[in-house]
């Protein structure tokens, strides 16, 4: 029942935005009653919250993962940047009414939405770090901007990116991944 009350909102949400959809309509779609989704979200901003919630804590985990395991610094970013782009790409619904709506949030939640996912860029950040420090990546131009300017794209993918367009979600995955690289200097990596 819960997850078809997000598959649902993430529907209702992406037809109508945020505000244009009511959770009477939520409700509706899903085939519940108001008790029952309240018995699962406090809120519609939860619903808002879990929809991008699902995909940030994907990430986090592959994120963890990536970093974590074997390779160099410089294989494992280009990983981790791959992994980001290609799994935006396929939750992109989610993740493009997440941002459409993020102002919408309650203060509080928004700004626990904030935190969770500068948890995700810090985590990410240090891999640049690391590298830069092995001295394998310029430090040029500082960790923290590299890393705003890289998600900066990465969180632009819903404006141009289509499933049935030239290029899959791994193939732009691997081509931002190669353009942070050269950016840092550490050239191309191998498939």
């Amino acid at each position: 029942m819960r997850q078809r009350l997000l598959s649902e909102a993430t529907r209702l949400f992406a037809e109508h935005g945020f505000e244009g959809t009511s959770v009477q309509e939520i409700v509706v779609a899903a085939g519940v009653t108001k008790g029952a989704m309240y018995h699962y979200f406090n809120s519609k901003d939860d619903l808002l919250h879990e929809i991008y919630g699902r995909v940030l804590r994907m990430q986090m985990d592959r994120l963890t993962r990536i970093a974590d395991g074997a390779g160099t610094v410089v294989e494992r970013l280009h990983r981790a940047a791959a992994d980001v782009v290609e799994t935006t790409a396929a939750n992109l619904d989610d993740s493009t009414i997440f941002f459409r709506s993020m102002h919408l949030l309650a203060p509080e939640t928004r700004k626990n939405v904030r935190a969770e996912r500068r948890l995700y860029h810090e985590r990410f950040r240090d891999l640049v770090l690391e590298g830069q420090r092995e001295g394998v990546f310029s430090d040029r131009v500082a960790a923290e901007l590299v890393v705003d300017y890289f998600f900066g794209s990465v969180h632009h993918l819903s404006t141009w990116f289509r499933a049935d367009g030239p290029l899959t979600g791994a193939q732009v995955g691997k081509q931002f991944a190669d353009l942070l690289l050269a950016s840092l200097g550490a050239g191309h990596v191998g498939e």
